[in-house]
């Protein structure tokens, strides 16, 4: 198998291609930009922007690294989908495995062992059957629509006190995406193994991503949380599908646009303590007066009705310490639109000066923040502790 290793936002060095892999990467992996090398027939020059983690296509596996530690990344991640606290971290600092699956992997393994210490989680499932003997509930509407003057098999409604259950499910899901993906490890695949074994009597889940189901705790379920919440990440950003016939494609891929915007929001959140329905994302506002077209700032801040704080999380660097234009008319035009004196510009950088831009002949302000995502992640949920004291004395 071909290995490609990549780092975000940087361009590789001199990798040999056929026509049929670099056509797939193209079409399977189109956020990583292709430059054929002059005076060359299959040498290529690879350059992905913020899509990272791991992609097996064929007989290719293709890597590509984060610019913040892989450890920061995944906690963020859970982080952004409410699954963990900032102590998540420890959960995937495993010095010797490099690679984002083998983390993965031996995160998923480590909390599945100490949620089956107490034995497989069991709970009532509502199940349907035709049997011989009766137990739960005649479905007689059945009964009679399938089997009208037949008296067996009894058409049944029962419950079923069972291990096969939507967490278990979801963990062995999750098991099965790595298991598909080139492991470094030779202990991080036996692990999955026994993951597998030990769920081998349940039912294997297949969700679609953008479609994995929830779980709620409680205080019969709770020492799952985060193995079912590790599961869910997985799922949640994990690809498997098939392209051209016999050729496969899977991973597990988190676009950093997307990531950086949602920490950002559900971090703040927490810090102001607010909800959803306060500090929304990507809610639509009319942007003309006759309402035919629409904005959908990151961040906007209502008290009802009214909206008080417009803001746009920016995963981007700003290499000489200034916005770039289009930003800056971006979050001008949320504010104008909204009637706010204020905007507030928020980037993923590692360190850089704030600015605060006074713009002419009117009285709009627009701010402009860095977030350094380097250190650990209560490092960075203490730099989002000033973020958040800042949109609160630019509320109006």
């Amino acid at each position: 198998m071909q290995q490609i290793n990549l780092r975000e936002y940087q361009e590789s060095d001199k990798i040999s291609l056929t026509v049929d892999k670099r056509d797939l990467l193209r079409e399977i992996l189109p956020s990583v930009s292709i430059e054929p090398i002059k005076h060359t027939s299959d040498k290529y020059r690879l350059r992905p922007s913020s899509i990272v983690g791991a992609l097996e296509i064929g007989d290719m596996s293709v890597l590509i690294e984060p610019k913040i530690g892989i450890p920061q990344l995944l906690s963020m991640a859970c982080y952004a989908l409410g699954l963990y606290k900032p102590q998540a971290q420890k959960l995937f600092d495993f010095q010797k495995a490099q690679a984002i699956p083998d983390v993965l992997a031996l995160a998923l393994i480590e909390a599945a062992r100490r949620a089956f210490g107490r034995g497989l989680l069991r709970d009532y499932l509502s199940e349907e059957d035709a049997l011989h003997t009766v137990r739960g509930r005649i479905r007689f509407d059945e009964q009679i629509r399938r089997r009208y003057g037949i008296p067996l098999p009894v058409e049944l409604r029962f419950d079923e006190f069972t291990e096969d259950i939507l967490a278990n499910r979801l963990i062995k899901a999750a098991a099965a995406r790595l298991r598909r993906m080139t492991l470094r490890s030779s202990k991080t695949r036996r692990g999955l193994g026994w993951v597998f074994a030990t769920l081998e009597n349940i039912s294997l889940l297949e969700s679609r991503r953008g479609n994995v189901p929830e779980i709620r705790f409680d205080r019969l379920n709770e020492h799952y949380r985060d193995v079912v919440g590790l599961a869910r990440l997985i799922l949640l950003h994990s690809e498997f599908e098939s392209f051209r016939g016999d050729v496969r494609a899977s991973g597990f891929l988190i676009d950093m646009n997307k990531l950086f915007q949602e920490f950002v929001t559900q971090a703040l959140r927490e810090e102001l303590g607010v909800t959803e329905a306060t500090l929304q994302s990507e809610r639509k506002i009319p942007f003309d007066r006759d309402d035919s077209a629409a904005i959908e700032p990151d961040l906007s801040w209502w008290d009802g009705e009214k909206y008080t704080f417009v803001g746009d999380a920016k995963y981007k660097r700003i290499d000489d310490k200034s916005a770039p234009n289009a930003d800056l008319y971006q979050i001008l035009a949320y504010a104008t639109a909204l009637g706010l004196p204020r905007g507030l510009l928020i980037y993923a950088q590692g360190e850089a000066e704030a600015a605060t831009y006074e713009i002419r002949n009117s009285c709009k302000q627009i701010e402009v923040v860095a977030l350094d995502l380097t250190g650990s992640i209560e490092e960075i949920l203490e730099r989002v502790k000033e973020i958040a004291r800042k949109i609160e004395c630019m509320r109006v």
